[in-house]
């Protein structure tokens, strides 16, 4: 039951995740109040790899790495099932 909920909260913020990285793609949505809600919640988680890794021409792939650390999270938790 326990598990079930954090591979569901797991989701929910891997959703997140996504939704701040498509709203880089427009400067107006990252200042309209969901976009500094969004920002809240995920740089903290992100900028754990900003320090990690390094920008690539301008473009920065901590999103997708911090979705893939939770994706490996979520698939680690079903060896406690």
């Amino acid at each position: 039951m326990i598990i079930a909920l954090l591979q569901q909260i797991i989701h929910i913020y891997s959703l997140l995740l996504v939704i701040y990285a498509l709203f880089s793609w427009f400067p107006q949505a990252r200042e309209s109040k969901l976009g500094q809600l969004l920002a809240r919640l995920c740089e903290p988680y992100l900028s754990i790899f900003d320090a990690i890794l390094p920008t690539i021409g301008g473009v920065s792939f901590n999103v997708i790495v911090g979705i893939l650390v939770l994706n490996l999270a979520s698939q680690g938790l079903l060896v406690f099932i």
